[in-house]
């Protein structure tokens, strides 16, 4: 018996941790794009590109700091022998070559390296570029959530309409077969109304597919397991109005907040220290040491001291041109850099007038989608009415109907590309 008692509670204790594990995630658009930031796995992978950049400057930091090593060593001279004569006729001294051991404890310190100067500022600029690249992704990952939380709201309006659709075309169904009966109408128009029925059921099963997929997606944006259940808090219409201000047309355009030009700056910034970086390849370089040596095993004559300090200097006098073909290089990339960012600024500049012309379009074809789908709807309920009253056929219903739904599919179509034109504009205004 409290064996029994034992695995119930275990079975309870296992249930309540999958019910919580599935708790069900609300979220609104902000929400959203809030949750994705901290958990988007792209997100994570350029916060720690920031943190590698971070870890760039301290090597290079580091590097030009004092450096301490220490080395031990031992010989072994086979029982060699030296003979030294102090004199015609003196007897040889023989020296034995005894086994040594020395420790050796040496600290170096750079004290000028014109590569050193520019490597750090060089790695300085990094990091402002894996900034602006953090930037950038975070960017990009508010956009597709965005259009991920767009495209499952979509969806689900789809569904919407084709079951509201499907319950009009079951009652008009029902209603033929009684008139059928009574000899009011034909067996052609059941059958036109039932063919109708099964192109609606096809189509409710192919709008609930496209709806997981969309949840599919926006799960793999949030960065939540592929089956953690899902409430969107916000509605359609209600980001549509947002989108439909239109404030954003009047906005001006900063092309230095735009984070594809930030780039192309902090590009340029890299490509002008390596032209710096060349020029120090004809610099000295100049670096200090102290040694100190431990005499662990000595020979018979020892004439090396314990402590050393000494300078090193090298300087660059020949290199047969190999510095100044890599100082040209260094000026030709610089060259391109600039012209990139000048075909990049062009691009720009012409991609403001082409969004700002997508969205006032995109305006304007959503107003007057909206308005098709109202006057196609009161087409069709006025050929349901006239149907049930025997003054139109089965054709002009379907056909109503049939229009009627095309004009909600481009409803919704201009509903994404008011979305689209929208997003693309925020994005090049950085306002996303």
């Amino acid at each position: 018996m409290r064996k029994s008692k034992i695995i119930l509670i275990g079975l309870m204790s296992l249930f309540w941790i999958a019910s919580f594990g599935q708790e069900k995630l609300s979220l609104s658009l902000d929400e959203a794009v809030e949750y994705a930031i901290q958990y988007n796995k792209l997100i994570q992978n350029a916060d720690l590109a920031i943190l590698e950049a971070q870890k760039k400057i301290n090597e290079t930091i580091f590097s030009g700091l004092p450096q301490v090593d220490a080395t031990i060593d031992y010989s072994n001279f086979m029982g060699a022998e030296m003979e030294l004569s102090f004199g015609e006729g003196a007897p040889a001294t023989i020296i034995p070559f005894n086994p040594t051991s020395n420790l050796n404890l040496t600290v170096g310190q750079l004290i000028f390296n014109g590569s050193y100067i520019v490597g750090l500022q060089s790695a300085k600029l990094y990091k402002e570029l894996t900034l602006t690249n953090f930037l950038k992704t975070e960017q990009d990952v508010k956009e597709q959530v965005i259009k991920s939380y767009l495209l499952v709201l979509v969806s689900e309006r789809t569904i919407q309409i084709i079951e509201q659709n499907l319950a009009n075309t079951r009652e008009i169904f029902d209603k033929t077969k009684v008139m059928v009966l009574v000899g009011i109408a034909e067996n052609l128009d059941i059958d036109q109304f039932e063919v109708q029925l099964n192109s609606l059921e096809n189509a409710k099963k192919s709008a609930e597919r496209q709806n997981e997929l969309a949840f599919n997606i926006l799960r793999m944006q949030l960065g939540v397991d592929v089956d953690a259940p899902l409430e969107l808090t916000d509605s359609l219409n209600g980001l549509v109005a947002i989108c439909n201000g239109g404030t954003i047309i009047s906005n001006p355009f900063q092309i230095e907040e735009n984070l594809d030009y930030q780039l192309m700056l902090t590009q340029e910034q890299l490509a002008r220290k390596q032209i710096a970086l060349k020029k120090m390849n004809y610099l000295p370089t100049i670096a200090g040491f102290y040694r100190y040596t431990e005499k662990i095993l000595k020979p018979e004559l020892d004439f090396s001291p314990r402590n050393v300090i000494g300078l090193n200097i090298n300087v660059p006098l020949f290199s047969s041109g190999m510095r100044n073909a890599q100082l040209s290089q260094a000026r030709i990339q610089y060259e391109t850099t600039l012209n990139n960012k000048a075909l990049v600024s062009d691009q720009l500049s012409l991609q403001e007038r082409q969004y700002r012309y997508n969205l006032n379009n995109a305006l304007e074809q959503y107003e007057n989608r909206m308005k098709n789908v109202n006057v196609a709807y009161r087409v069709y309920q006025n050929y349901q009415l006239k149907y049930e009253q025997g003054v139109a056929s089965s054709l002009d219903v379907a056909t109503s109907n049939s229009n009627y739904l095309q004009a909600e599919s481009e409803y919704i179509t201009a509903i994404i590309n008011l979305f689209d034109s929208h997003l693309a504009l925020q994005k090049l205004l950085n306002s996303l």
